[in-house]
């Protein structure tokens, strides 16, 4: 089993000159032909120049797309890991439930709550070592994101994947994130075990929370809650190509005003044995977390892992570099053994 990965992804617009290169090569082609129409019919054009071939021009091409195409990939330069390593780390099992309800799209806190509450799990995910993590996104129902991880990369991929479109189940239901949570987590030896709600505190299932809350206190978890908005609220913007088009309104026609239900979150964890975080300023909220992962005791589990990344970027250098010296030495004119094959019918034997 072998990965692969690149150093500088950055590198791969650069494929964009490829398409571009091709327009304008069609372009050229297209105007060549109608000056070459206005000035002599086919038939006197070959008289006048029978060594010239059709087919070259394209090949050149070719040629050197593929060269600046490998060139670009040396540039980015994929690595092979081959070795496959187990590895003793020490860490805290940690699951991350976002609310992806549409009253996240209120923008209260810049730029609204959803990509607020992306930001924070992101900065404290840059901010652990060898925690395993886990994200759930909940609404109306929880749905699992990401299961028990320590590829934080991936974490970070699906977590910038997420919005309030992701479910069809509306509504806040922090019960059903708590109960999937309990089922993350996997290894009954692990005594540390957090579970972190990002939300705005609006709950439409209270009555069932406090029950989820204490079944997973049973389960050793540790419930801490991060409140993403402010107490007096706002709007739910409704937005086509990003311009706001009107606000959500209720059944009265009314505008509906979503605020940050702190009380609930903070009695969430109390009861959870956690503790609540306002969200508004992020370093304050990561160095807050920080801390308390730190004072936890850490499990020790293994983990595999690849290791002895290769360089791969020597080969595309050098088949880039070849592609190109065809260009550069392939002659516009026939070639003398492939005019006699006529692959092409550049000639006809009328």
């Amino acid at each position: 089993m072998e990965i692969v990965q690149f150093d500088e992804k950055l590198y791969f617009y650069l494929l964009g000159i490829v398409p571009i290169m091709v327009v304008i090569f069609l372009m050229v082609q297209l105007w060549k032909k109608h000056k070459q129409r206005a000035f002599a019919d086919s038939p006197l054009l070959k008289r006048l120049a029978p060594n010239k071939s059709s087919f070259k021009a394209t090949l050149k091409l070719i040629f050197l797309l593929l060269g600046l195409s490998f060139l670009v990939l040396a540039l980015v330069n994929p690595k092979i890991g081959t070795k496959l390593e187990t590895v003793k780390r020490e860490g805290v099992d940690i699951v991350f439930a976002v609310d992806v309800s549409k009253s996240m799209l209120a923008e209260d806190i810049a730029p609204n709550r959803m990509e607020k509450s992306k930001r924070l799990v992101s900065e404290i995910i840059n901010q652990l070592a060898s925690d395993r993590i886990g994200i759930i996104a909940y609404a109306g129902q929880a749905y699992p994101q990401l299961p028990i991880t320590t590829d934080y990369g991936a974490a970070k991929m699906f977590l910038q994947g997420m919005n309030t479109n992701m479910l069809s189940s509306q509504g806040t239901a922090i019960n059903s994130a708590i109960d999937l949570a309990t089922t993350y987590y996997n290894d009954e030896a692990q005594t540390n075990r957090v579970l972190f709600i990002i939300s705005d505190g609006e709950d439409h299932s209270e009555g069932n929370t406090q029950a989820a809350v204490e079944e997973a206190v049973a389960n050793g978890i540790k419930v801490y809650t991060i409140g993403v908005g402010k107490p007096k609220g706002g709007p739910i913007p409704i937005k086509r190509n990003g311009v706001v088009e009107t606000f959500k309104k209720n059944s009265e026609g009314e505008v509906v005003i979503t605020k940050l239900n702190e009380p609930i979150l903070a009695a969430i964890a109390e009861e959870g044995n956690g503790a609540y975080i306002n969200g508004s300023n992020t370093e304050a909220a990561v160095e807050f977390i920080k801390e308390e992962l730190n004072k936890m005791d850490k499990k020790e589990f293994e983990a595999k892992q690849f290791a002895e990344f290769k360089d791969q970027f020597q080969w595309f250098l050098g088949i880039g570099l070849l592609f190109l010296f065809l260009e550069v030495f392939l002659l516009d004119r026939k070639t003398g053994w492939l005019k006699k094959l006529n692959l092409f019918n550049e000639h006809n034997h009328a």
